[in-house]
């Protein structure tokens, strides 16, 4: 017959299983078990860690009787089922886990999908294309080689010879489009280096024949009057004798040239001399083998196509030298007499 404290020793016991049974599952812990994430966290309940009021150890748990619903390490490996509580003897885990639980559940991590190689090649090809495109264009517009064809300026320059000539020397910049803006008043353009100047060198398009470039040398500005003896080859600028020791042989000259009359600038007379607001008396070094401005034609302005620069290349080898540019002096007449 059963005892009285024996009855209510099992009536205990079950109501201790019981309890155990209801009591709530730890949250899911990245090392022991897989994801399977709770239906419902109730608001404020984080499942990151496991809370000291989820899980309570008591003493009699470590001493007596293992719960039936506590399955052990190494049964629980061999038959893949999730554990009951963690492995006390790992350091904690929610220290080293909790960051990056944190980051894949809050965000995304995107992996950048790497370029295929050819693409990559072919992009920078194309750029290097553009921008050598970009410079030769640039360098075209400030720059030109020629190549001197006859004698009419030796002895400076030798047929055949080559040389760079500077397309921006004399160039300006039109500002009007701002007279809108206060304080500007821009009614003429603006020169960026200077204006052609007795002496410089130049190349231009022959006014007598658009296709053809001629290079010679400036004698003569708007507003200047140019005077050739012929007799003894003296040129006069305004009355003042040249002094040219860069020239080969003498100048002689025939008809209009002996006293010519350079229109001055932005005038009626310059445009109908010349066609432009500016005109240039050019001849060449070689005095007695040069086409020039003694046949009785004037350089337009718009015509030039600049000063040159530097020679480059004589007698078929490298030969780098500046360009024959002289600032032109005048003889003290004076003094020379004495």
């Amino acid at each position: 017959m059963a005892n009285y404290d024996d009855l209510g020793e099992g009536r205990d016991l079950e109501a201790e299983r019981i309890r155990r049974e209801q009591r709530p599952r730890p949250p899911y812990d990245p090392l022991f078990a897989p994801w399977d994430p709770p239906d419902e966290a109730a608001p404020g309940e984080s499942h990151d860690a496991l809370s000291s009021a989820d899980v309570s150890f008591e003493t009699d748990d470590l001493f007596w009787d293992t719960p039936s619903d506590v399955v052990f390490e190494a049964d629980r490996l061999s038959a893949d089922i999730p554990a009951a509580y963690p492995d006390r003897t790992q350091p904690a885990y929610e220290q080293r886990l909790a960051e990056l639980q944190r980051r894949l559940r809050d965000q995304t991590v995107t992996v950048p999908r790497s370029e295929h190689r050819w693409t990559v090649t072919a992009r920078e090809l194309v750029e290097t294309l553009l921008l050598a495109l970009l410079i030769f264009m640039a360098v075209r517009a400030s720059f030109q080689n020629f190549r001197v064809e006859g004698s009419s300026m030796q002895p400076s320059l030798e047929n055949g010879e080559y040389l760079i000539v500077n397309k921006l020397a004399y160039a300006s910049i039109d500002f009007g489009f701002l007279n809108w803006l206060p304080f500007i008043d821009a009614d003429e353009p603006t020169d960026l280096w200077g204006n052609p100047e007795r002496g410089d060198v130049i190349v231009f398009r022959a006014p007598t024949n658009p296709n053809r470039d001629f290079i010679k040398r400036i004698i003569g500005m708007p507003g200047d009057t140019v005077a050739i003896d012929s007799s003894t080859g003296a040129v006069r600028v305004n009355g003042d004798l040249l002094d040219e020791p860069y020239i080969q042989g003498r100048t002689t000259c025939t008809g209009r040239c002996e006293h010519f009359e350079i229109p001055e600038r932005d005038t009626r007379d310059s445009f109908a001399e010349c066609g432009s607001d500016a005109c240039y008396f050019v001849m060449g070094d070689n005095r007695q083998n040069s086409s020039d401005s003694r046949i009785g034609w004037l350089v337009p302005e718009e015509n030039i196509i600049g000063k040159t620069l530097i020679t480059y290349w004589q007698d078929g080898s490298p030969d780098f030298n500046l360009a024959p540019n002289h600032s032109v002096d005048f003889v003290d007449e004076a003094a020379a007499s004495e």
